[in-house]
Order: structure tokens, then C-alpha cells, then sequence
């Protein structure tokens, strides 16, 4: 496909920052794509069909997984939440860089699927500040911290296999470093 250079995948070990990298990235760089996902979850107060998510039945998500139309996925609470793949493809048709925030496993069908698209691992500063960080949300038990500590370190075994790695020591030299880096890839001017 035409433009897979412009999609990005960013991975890493929970509490690595991720999320509030990609959302500083954008807040600065609004031009770049955000990609709406599905769910078998019934919409909140407020949601708005095509805005949050695509609504859709348990049936109507797997018959899109059998049919690869969904990039990646996960299940939370019993629900579904997945990337389509045609939201994926209408920013890249347009021409305009798209980042997704996916998991290792994701991570690779997004690479088996659009082979030119471009894996980048955050990295925390140490397993110390990645702890520290886990451990500061205050919102888990320490059974709960420690199963994360234990996934980190398998998450943190398959940085090599990701095409670049990006250390997160600050959000915002991060999301500027990072946005830097997608530029290049990419071959759009900054």
C-alpha cells in the first residue's frame, strides 16, 4: 500500500509513558492521525457512533478478525477493541501520518499486514524509573504491580525486534524527539 511508511506503531512496558507521549505528540502535531477503533462495548452517555468508536456486535467483530479487517485487538471486561483496518488506510490514502499506541503482540500483526509500516519501542530511563513509575500511579495493589514488573521485563526482551527504540526520560522531549524521528522515517519535512 501507498504511504505505509506514514503509519507508526509505538510499544512498551506499561507505565513506560506511552500514552502520554502519543497524547503530547499530537497535541502539538494535530495533523497527525488519530484512528478511531471498534468495540463490542454499548456506547456511554455522550459517545458518538464514528467519533469514539465503532459500535458493533461480539458477531459482527469476529466475522471482521476472520476477514483481517482489524489490525489489531484486545479484550477488556469482556469486550472487544480493535483497529480497523479501513480507518488505517483512509488517513494513509490522505497522505497524513497515523500513530497507534498497540501492545507487543499488535505490534507485529500491524507489521505482517503493512510491512512498511515503522515499530518504534519506548524504553524507560532504567528498570528502576519504570518501577518507581508503576509503583507512583497509586491506583494498584502490589500483586498488581509486580504481575506488571514481571510483564514489563518479557515486553522489554523484544525491543530488538522493533525497527527503532526511543528512551522516554520527559513526556515532552519525548513526543519532540518522536515526532522528529516519524518526520525522517517518513520523509515528510518537518
Amino acid at each position: 500500500m501507498e504511504h505505509e511508511n506514514y503509519l507508526f506503531v509505538v510499544s512498551g512496558p506499561s507505565g513506560v509513558g506511552k500514552d502520554s507521549v502519543v497524547k503530547k505528540l499530537r497535541e502539538d502535531h494535530p495533523e497527525i492521525a488519530k484512528t478511531v477503533s471498534a468495540t463490542t462495548r454499548a456506547p456511554r452517555p455522550g459517545e458518538q457512533e464514528g467519533v469514539d468508536y465503532y459500535y458493533c456486535t461480539q458477531e459482527k467483530f469476529q466475522q471482521l478478525l476472520a476477514e483481517d479487517q482489524i489490525v489489531e485487538h484486545n479484550c477488556y471486561n469482556q469486550n472487544y477493541y480493535g483497529t480497523l483496518r479501513s480507518e488505517v488506510n483512509r488517513h494513509l490514502d490522505a497522505g497524513r501520518l497515523v500513530v497507534l499506541v498497540i501492545d507487543v503482540h499488535g505490534a507485529a500483526n500491524i507489521k505482517r499486514m503493512y510491512p512498511g509500516s515503522n515499530t518504534i519501542f519506548l524504553l524507560p530511563p532504567s528498570t528502576e524509573e519504570l518501577e518507581r513509575r508503576l509503583r507512583g500511579r497509586g491506583t494498584e495493589d502490589e500483586a498488581s504491580v509486580e504481575r506488571r514488573l514481571r510483564e514489563a521485563r518479557s515486553e522489554l526482551a523484544l525491543k530488538d525486534t522493533y525497527d527503532q527504540q526511543l528512551v522516554n526520560n520527559e513526556v515532552d522531549s519525548c513526543a519532540s524527539q518522536l515526532y522528529q524521528m516519524m518526520c525522517r522515517l517518513s520523509g515528510k519535512a518537518e
